[in-house]
């Protein structure tokens, strides 16, 4: 294929229609009516839509919309010499400050911001519970009773908070045996659950580390029921960190029940020298000290050959 032919089939934006371009008035004063007063500043440029078709760009000194821009499009008929305006709308620049993308609320919410009154429904394909009167999600294919069994059971559901089953039903039979919960936590859900517990309060956390002995040691700990039972338990000291939380049998704390009392520190002996006094020495000895003893005047005296 040659340069030519490329080119040729390239798109090329028409230039801007001159009647259009020279209507900056024209599209001023169509954003002036639609904006408030004062809000439209200079005219920043012209873009070609089309054949005949024009946008025209002015600032916008509206507060809150910093680097946002008026945009006027205005067209004209073929032969015709009058300019029509098309649109008005206010379109974001480069550099304009734009709010986040729009997050669903499932999505924004985080632990901790359901408050007194909230009420958070879960999905009915929740990924983290399961049917608890089976344990399966659907009857076995092969059963004589599974589509009817299917529908008793959406009717039950339907109708589990608004009236009390009737003896006989699922629903009775469950309660009966102490599973009257519609649905419990899947597998999914268990996990999801442990790698939480376990990041808040496992055994890599600083705390853990720095601890005597874990937590499967301790005598604060409850175990938990179920399958992780074998994994977590819940704190009951109060003076932890982790009181009232599910905790990681590996996890630890200085509160530990069985923590030996620290040894006070050793003293160490007393020095042998004393370097911290200092030692008197007088300038002359004593007369009553020293190996030569003293002399009597009159013995003096005598040995001179005085009298």
């Amino acid at each position: 294929m040659s340069a030519a032919t490329t080119r040729s089939r390239t798109p090329r934006t028409p230039a801007p229609d001159r009647l259009c371009a020279e209507a900056v008035d024209f599209a001023r004063e169509a954003a002036e009516e639609v904006a408030a007063p004062g809000v439209v500043g200079e005219h920043t440029g012209v873009v070609s839509e089309g054949d005949r078709v024009v946008t025209h760009f002015f600032e916008c000194h509206e507060p809150g919309y910093r680097g946002w821009r008026w945009a006027v499009t205005v067209a004209r008929a073929s032969r015709a010499k009058v300019v029509t305006l098309d649109e008005t709308v206010l379109l974001p620049g480069e550099d304009a400050l734009l709010a986040p993308e729009w997050v669903p609320w499932s999505e924004r919410l985080r632990p901790g911001d359901l408050g007194p009154g909230d009420l958070l429904p879960t999905e009915q394909d929740d990924l983290r519970l399961e049917p608890g009167f089976t344990g399966e999600d659907a009857p076995p294919p092969n059963s004589a009773v599974s589509e009817e069994m299917a529908e008793l059971v959406e009717a039950e559901d339907a109708e589990f908070v608004s009236r009390t089953p009737s003896r006989g039903s699922i629903a009775a039979v469950a309660e009966e045996l102490g599973l009257r919960r519609a649905r419990v936590l899947s597998r999914y859900g268990l996990h999801t659950a442990a790698d939480r517990w376990e990041e808040a309060f496992g055994a890599k956390t600083p705390m853990a580390q720095a601890a005597p002995a874990p937590c499967v040691s301790c005598g604060f700990l409850m175990p938990l029921a179920g399958s992780l039972k074998q994994a977590f338990g819940v704190c009951a000291n109060e003076f932890s960190p982790a009181d009232g939380h599910v905790v990681s049998l590996m996890y630890g704390c200085g509160a530990h029940s069985e923590a030996a009392i620290m040894p006070k520190p050793p003293r160490p002996a007393p020095p042998v020298l004393d370097s911290m006094r200092a030692d008197e020495f007088p300038l002359r000895p004593a007369r009553d000290q020293g190996s030569v003893p003293p002399v009597s005047p009159d013995a003096a005296s005598e040995d001179l050959g005085h009298s």
